[in-house]
């Protein structure tokens, strides 16, 4: 079996397998149900937004307890079972404010699963980090089976099954959780640099931004692609492969992104991932109908996303180092997956029904052009 610093391969990447495993079921199909028991484009944007928007606190609160307590591994299984135990309840009512609460609720636990398993990711590969992509690659599998499988049942079977699904899924998550062993980061701490210090430097500054743009950028992806398709008259098996079509190309390039790293600077390599991740939002906007242009768009999820956050975590784990390392992934996850995809949430949410969906999608292609602009005037190499 393969280990990394003495951590099973298969334990870590399959944390990934069922993390995103859950999230292929949550992210395709969870508005969807929204949208079946009645809620509107604003109140689906709103209840997307609270998942995202507790990351602003939640994750940087997970990081801290993790950097002044330890016991990082303790943390991942106690959220996995809140997680797990709050997301339950959705089983119990279809009303906007009781699941805003619950989610909500759940979203404060779900926040702490990722970044702090990349901090554990990283703590392992210490040097080697250019290796993290033959880890992460097994979510975006997962990733790619969940919504196939998905979309072929929720074809013959109502979209409320997703509810058991997902529940189903993050038992799994919680019991893969109690697998894993804590590990203690050998590395030197920073201790004569402050987190603060850090967050000054204008590079630590400019790396947020970007990032938080192109998270922005997401939020009408993120939130209506699957109603957007349906709407288009695309079946549910159609929408699981649309959304498998984008992962899959983040698989492709997960497997020769560590090789190509090593090659191109962080610093090019983000701003081609903008200028595509640019492309991708005016593709959507302008050729729905166009099942080829569709799917080539999906394709640039392997710049949009799988690129774009190789690098930004890269770029994260460089300037955040030793006692500070578990902060800077929850800070980057709080900016990003947080702060940047809430407001692209929110606003698609209005958006949507104000201007209508061309609008929407022209609007996260301005944000990450924002970002192009900002990536090339100070992003350091």
């Amino acid at each position: 079996m393969l280990k990394i610093d003495g951590l099973p391969y298969w334990r870590l990447s399959g944390y990934y397998f069922l993390f995103f495993l859950t999230i292929s079921g949550f992210m395709p199909y969870w508005n969807l149900y929204l949208q079946s028991i009645s809620m509107s484009a604003e109140e689906i944007g709103l209840l997307s937004a609270v998942v995202v928007i507790t990351k602003i606190f939640a994750s940087p609160l997970w990081g801290w307890l993790v950097d002044h307590y330890g016991k990082r591994i303790r943390i991942i299984q106690i959220c996995a079972f809140g997680t797990l135990i709050c997301f339950s309840f959705a089983l119990l009512t279809e009303a906007f404010w009781w699941l805003f609460i619950i989610l909500f609720v759940f979203s404060i636990f779900w926040s702490a699963g990722l970044p702090l398993i990349e901090a554990t990711t990283f703590s392992h590969l210490k040097d080697n980090n250019n290796d993290y992509t033959v880890i992460r690659i097994w979510g975006s599998i997962s990733f790619i089976v969940g919504v196939l499988l998905l979309g072929k049942y929720l074809e013959t079977n109502p979209i409320s099954d997703i509810i058991p699904i997902l529940i189903f899924f993050m038992s799994l998550v919680w019991v893969h959780s109690l697998t894993l062993s804590e590990h203690h980061d050998s590395e030197i701490h920073e201790g004569s640099i402050s987190f603060l210090d850090i967050l000054k430097r204008p590079a630590v500054i400019v790396i947020f931004m970007v990032c938080f743009l192109v998270q922005a950028s997401h939020g009408p992806y993120y939130t209506f692609f699957s109603i957007y398709l349906e709407a288009n008259d695309y079946s549910s098996s159609f929408i699981g492969i649309a959304w498998a079509v984008g992962v899959l190309a983040e698989v492709l390039i997960y497997l020769i992104l560590h090789k190509v790293i090593k090659r191109w600077s962080l610093r090019w390599l983000m701003i081609v991932s903008l200028i595509l991740a640019s492309i991708r939002w005016l593709m959507i906007a302008l050729f729905v109908n166009n099942v080829y242009l569709l799917l080539l768009a999906q394709l640039l999820h392997a710049a949009s996303f799988a690129v774009y956050h190789a690098v930004a975590i890269q770029y994260i784990h460089r300037e955040f180092r030793g006692a500070h390392q578990g902060r800077g992934q929850a800070l980057y996850s709080s900016i990003s997956f947080g702060a940047g995809l809430a407001l692209g949430t929110l606003v698609s949410g209005y958006l949507w029904e104000g201007v209508g969906s061309m609008q929407t999608y022209l609007f996260a292609a301005a944000l990450s052009s924002i970002a192009v602009v900002i990536a090339i005037k100070g992003l350091p190499d």
